[in-house]
Protein backbone atom coordinates (compact mmCIF):
# COMPACT_ATOMS: atom_id res chain seq x y z
CA UNK A 1 0.00 0.00 0.00
CA UNK A 2 1.52 3.07 -1.10
CA UNK A 3 1.41 6.19 1.80
CA UNK A 4 0.74 9.23 0.38
CA UNK A 5 2.68 12.18 2.40
CA UNK A 6 0.51 15.69 2.43
CA UNK A 7 3.16 17.71 3.46
CA UNK A 8 6.55 18.98 2.37
CA UNK A 9 8.57 18.32 6.03
CA UNK A 10 6.69 14.42 5.34
CA UNK A 11 7.79 13.76 2.00
CA UNK A 12 11.73 15.09 2.73
CA UNK A 13 11.58 13.16 6.03
CA UNK A 14 10.46 9.83 3.85
CA UNK A 15 12.97 10.82 0.89
CA UNK A 16 15.56 11.38 3.59
CA UNK A 17 14.90 7.73 5.73
CA UNK A 18 16.52 5.59 2.66
CA UNK A 19 20.62 5.05 2.81
CA UNK A 20 20.77 5.32 -1.10
CA UNK A 21 19.08 8.36 -1.18
CA UNK A 22 20.72 10.23 1.42
CA UNK A 23 24.18 9.41 -0.54
CA UNK A 24 22.96 10.74 -3.42
CA UNK A 25 22.48 13.76 -2.02
CA UNK A 26 25.87 13.71 -0.43
CA UNK A 27 26.93 13.51 -3.90
CA UNK A 28 25.34 16.31 -5.10
CA UNK A 29 26.08 17.96 -2.16
CA UNK A 30 29.73 17.55 -2.52
CA UNK A 31 30.14 17.10 -6.42
CA UNK A 32 27.01 19.65 -7.71
CA UNK A 33 25.27 18.83 -10.57
CA UNK A 34 25.06 15.20 -11.83
CA UNK A 35 23.69 13.19 -14.30
CA UNK A 36 21.58 10.20 -13.25
CA UNK A 37 24.06 8.24 -14.53
CA UNK A 38 26.95 9.99 -12.29
CA UNK A 39 24.71 9.15 -9.37
CA UNK A 40 23.78 5.56 -10.80
CA UNK A 41 27.72 4.35 -10.58
CA UNK A 42 28.86 3.62 -6.71
CA UNK A 43 25.43 1.82 -6.58
CA UNK A 44 24.36 -1.84 -8.03
CA UNK A 45 21.31 -1.44 -8.89
CA UNK A 46 19.50 -1.03 -12.17
CA UNK A 47 18.82 2.30 -13.80
CA UNK A 48 15.23 2.20 -12.98
CA UNK A 49 15.76 1.77 -9.34
CA UNK A 50 17.62 4.96 -9.65
CA UNK A 51 15.39 6.51 -11.29
CA UNK A 52 12.31 5.57 -8.42
CA UNK A 53 15.15 7.07 -5.84
CA UNK A 54 15.54 10.50 -7.81
CA UNK A 55 11.80 10.51 -8.14
CA UNK A 56 11.53 10.62 -4.58
CA UNK A 57 13.90 13.14 -3.87
CA UNK A 58 12.49 15.41 -6.61
CA UNK A 59 8.72 15.24 -5.29
CA UNK A 60 10.46 15.81 -1.77
CA UNK A 61 11.86 19.19 -3.56
CA UNK A 62 15.20 17.94 -2.29
CA UNK A 63 16.52 17.96 -5.95
CA UNK A 64 15.82 20.10 -9.29
CA UNK A 65 15.66 18.05 -12.49
CA UNK A 66 17.53 19.70 -15.17
CA UNK A 67 16.86 18.46 -19.20
CA UNK A 68 19.33 19.21 -21.72
CA UNK A 69 18.51 16.72 -24.56
CA UNK A 70 19.02 13.23 -23.63
CA UNK A 71 21.20 13.96 -19.84
CA UNK A 72 18.83 14.72 -17.12
CA UNK A 73 21.36 16.31 -14.54
CA UNK A 74 20.32 17.06 -11.49
CA UNK A 75 20.80 19.92 -9.11
CA UNK A 76 20.53 19.67 -4.79
CA UNK A 77 18.20 22.51 -3.18
CA UNK A 78 18.94 22.77 0.57
CA UNK A 79 15.54 24.36 1.23
CA UNK A 80 13.65 21.50 2.37
CA UNK A 81 16.90 20.08 3.99
CA UNK A 82 17.14 22.97 6.14
CA UNK A 83 13.38 23.40 6.82
CA UNK A 84 13.71 19.50 8.68
CA UNK A 85 17.11 20.79 10.77
CA UNK A 86 15.65 23.25 11.83
CA UNK A 87 12.30 21.07 12.79
CA UNK A 88 14.94 18.81 14.52
CA UNK A 89 16.69 21.95 16.01
CA UNK A 90 13.23 22.83 17.59
CA UNK A 91 12.38 19.30 19.11
CA UNK A 92 16.17 18.66 20.32
CA UNK A 93 15.60 20.11 23.64
CA UNK A 94 12.84 18.59 24.03
CA UNK A 95 14.21 15.21 23.72
CA UNK A 96 17.52 15.70 25.03
CA UNK A 97 15.64 17.11 28.34
CA UNK A 98 13.88 13.89 28.64
CA UNK A 99 16.53 12.03 27.89
CA UNK A 100 18.57 13.65 30.62
CA UNK A 101 15.29 12.91 33.16
CA UNK A 102 15.35 9.06 32.12
CA UNK A 103 18.91 8.78 32.89
CA UNK A 104 18.45 10.08 35.79
CA UNK A 105 15.78 7.92 36.90
CA UNK A 106 17.24 4.46 35.75
CA UNK A 107 20.63 5.47 37.57
CA UNK A 108 18.79 6.74 40.69
CA UNK A 109 16.61 3.19 40.56
CA UNK A 110 19.55 1.44 40.23
CA UNK A 111 21.41 3.31 43.21
CA UNK A 112 18.39 2.11 45.46
CA UNK A 113 18.33 -1.21 44.12
CA UNK A 114 21.93 -1.65 45.37
CA UNK A 115 21.59 -0.07 48.71
CA UNK A 116 18.87 -2.78 49.25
Amino acid sequence: MAVNYQSPMDRAFHALGDQTRREMISMLASSGALSANELRKPFNVAQPTISKHLKVLETAGLVRREISGRVHRFHLETAPLKQAEDWIARHRTFWEGTLQQLENFVCSTADRENAE
